[in-house]
Formats: C-alpha cells, structure tokens, sequence
C-alpha cells in the first residue's frame, strides 16, 4: 500500500517529536519515500540529522534556506509529496494550519500542499481539550484533512490523559487504511469478503480440546489482501496467536458451532466468502463441565458429525462467490475436484499439507486453484501474502466476467 508512495513528514516542537524517527522509519520499511521537515521547536527535541540519516534525504527547517536556486524549497516538497503526515502535531501548529497562518518551513509548506494531509496530534489533555483546539480540529477536519485520534495513557507531566502521541506502528497502520479510503475505485470497492480463519477446539472439558494445526495464517493474509482492494472485510478467526490486522472487524470464535453461527450471520450480506478455516469435522457429543479425572488406562470418546458449513452455503448461495480451502496429504485434486463438485463452491484452493513448505504454521505455501469453468492454476512456492494476493486477483477476475 505504501511502496513507492511519497510522503513527508511534518515534525514540530511536542514531547513526542522523538518517537517521529521510529514513525519515518517504519514508512521507509513499508517502502515509502520520505521527506522530513521540521520546526525550529521540533529540533530542540530531536536532531535533523538523525532524520536525515534515517531518511536519506536533506532535512528542511528554514524556509529562507534554498538549496537549489531553482527551486523553491517548500512548493517543490508541497508538489512533490503524495501525502502529508503532521508527527506529532502541537496544539500550536493545529491553531496555524486551521487559520493559514504561513511563517515556518512547515506551515508554509502545508498551506502550499495539494495532496492528503493525515494529522497526528499529541499535547497535554487540557490542551487537547481547550475550546480553542476542538474548534481548530473541526476547523481542520472541515478543511478535508485527517486528524487521528490521540491516545489515552501516561502524559509527560507525569498523570493519565488524553493526548499521547500514538505508536509508530498504530500510526502507519491508520495511514494506510486512510488511503485505502481514499480510493474508491478499487476493485473491490463496495464488495463485503467474509473470511474465516484458524483451526477451531472442541472442547471435551475445560481444560482439554480437540483442534488441528491450523495457524490462521493464511485466512489473515486473505482477509488483509481483500481489504488492500477495497472491500469491507469481516475476519472469523478461531486463531488467538494473531495480532488483529486493521481496517476490518474481527469475530473471535473457538468452536465448529461458533464459527457456524458467525458465518451464517454475515452470510446473506455477503459478497465473497472465503473460507479458510480449518473447521473441526467432528466434535464431543458431551463436553464436561469438570475435568475429567484419570480413572483408567483407556478413556473413549464418543464424537459426532459438525456442521458442513461450505456444503452448506453452497446450497444456500443466491450471489455469494464461494471459496474453499482443501488442506490435503495425498491425491489433493482428486480431493480438490471433489469438494469443488459436492460443496457447490466457485473455487478450491487445495494444497499438500505433508509439504516441508507449505501447509500449517508456514510463513510459505504452494497451492493449486480449482474451478469448474477453468484449468486448475498452480501457485508455486512464495510467501503466504503472495499466495493471497494471487488468490484475490483470481476472484476478482471471475467477478469480473
């Protein structure tokens, strides 16, 4: 989402100006280019050098100062830069934008700035709740810019509020659904994906389970790459090992049943559902509401039937597309071309399991498309975001016919 993107970072003079080197290095990880300028007052929190380091390109403070006789340096950042992120942004710099007040490199550069501007305010809570600065924000938000929310927790002068500056990793993760927003021409703009994800447990006792190898792994990444194309995304996931990606809702279930009840509930508004989960395919026909005491040498089980939850909405499909994950050891397009027949699914995605490199707990996987109106397409060895991407693309193709 952000590779090749251009962005410059607007630091000014608040307590938080330090955690801007941390924010501009990870903008760089996720391949943007960035720019940095500075207030006079930022730099008595963190050298420009340092930004220029971990930025690789010069650092701008002094709006008198032109590098290049022939340009002009804070129109040629406001028409260079594809996005303009305020990090952290003092109540005073908000007070400025929000009345076009131009006298510094920054304020001056952003009143010139055509492209999105993503403010990040961090300040004492009295000053974030002066009068003065809830009209400046509104004023701001008016004006068609972006202004984050600030976090609650331990302020510099030493109590709780309202006010610090967010993580780094918050911040970029925000900016990157903010462009996802922007664009409404994305290919799955206006298309609800329902994702499911993880290996369920069903329980025997309250302390015991039966479950698989599951990771949720895969589900994530196609849940993140469906968003990364517009659609609003609703993740099932029966995975707690997996931090929550943003810009979707996330349903926490554990067991075959709750996944079943989640799916069903979003099923009919639903455009695409991909189901990648790994549903238990039987479950305890009693569960105990003790721990079960060891008594003798063999204990025995009686299991029952889950729900078919993909069998089931393939015969309930009206316009869904539907997709379903075929984890396999052996004869996996026998198997694929089965579950794509009997399951009433529009697309299969089967892959070997047994493989040292893809399957469960993987961060790779290799894995075959099935569908009835074309010839299976391989996906060799790569990434699992990789793997996603493709898969989303495919849909999005046959979608698209």
């Amino acid at each position: 989402m952000l590779k090749g993107k251009k962005i410059a970072v607007y630091i000014t003079g608040g307590i938080a100006a330090y955690k801007a080197a941390d924010l501009v290095r990870r903008l760089i990880k996720q391949g943007a280019e960035v720019r940095v300028a500075m207030t006079k007052a930022a730099t008595e929190f963190i050298t420009p050098y340092t930004l220029q380091i971990l930025s690789k390109n010069e650092v701008f403070t002094n709006v008198f100062e032109d590098k290049d006789p022939a340009e002009v340096s804070h129109i040629h950042l406001a028409d260079w830069s594809e996005l303009a992120v305020v990090a952290p942004a003092t109540a005073n710099v908000m007070a400025k934008m929000a009345h076009g007040i131009a006298d510094d490199f920054v304020t001056t550069t952003l009143l010139a700035t055509t492209a999105p501007v993503f403010i990040v305010p961090a300040m004492n809570t009295h000053m974030l709740e002066n009068p003065a600065t809830v009209r400046n924000w509104e004023r701001l938000e008016q004006d068609g810019h972006f202004v984050m929310e600030p976090d609650t927790g331990f302020l510099a002068e030493g109590y709780e509020g309202r006010g610090r500056f967010p993580e780094p990793e918050a911040i970029v993760e925000a900016i990157q659904e903010y462009l996802i927003r922007q664009q409404t021409d994305l290919p799955l703009s206006g298309k609800k994906v329902v994702v499911t994800a993880g290996g369920t447990k069903e329980r025997i006792d309250p302390v015991r389970y039966i479950t698989n190898d599951s990771s949720g792994k895969m589900g994530y990444q196609l849940a993140m790459a469906a968003r990364d194309k517009g659609a609003k995304v609703v993740l099932i996931s029966a995975s707690t090992q997996l931090k929550h990606p943003f810009g979707m809702e996330v349903v926490a279930v554990e067991s075959a049943q709750q996944m079943s009840d989640a799916v069903f509930k979003e099923f009919e508004s639903a455009d695409i559902v991909i189901m990648a989960a790994a549903v238990s395919d039987y479950t305890p026909e009693t569960q105990a509401t003790q721990k079960i005491k060891k008594k003798e040498n063999q204990m025995v089980i009686s299991l029952a039937k889950t729900q078919d939850i993909l069998a089931t909405m393939g015969q309930q499909k009206s316009h869904q597309f539907l997709v379903g994950f075929a984890a396999e050891t052996h004869d996996v397009a026998e198997y694929a071309m089965g579950k794509l027949e009997k399951k009433n699914a529009d697309m299969i995605v089967a892959n070997d399991v047994s493989k040292p490199h893809a399957g469960f707990n993987k961060e790779t996987n290799e894995v075959t498309l099935f569908s009835k109106d074309t010839p299976p397409i391989e996906l060799s060895v790569r990434s699992k975001r990789d793997i996603a991407d493709s898969i989303i693309q495919e849909v999005i193709q046959k979608l698209s016919k």
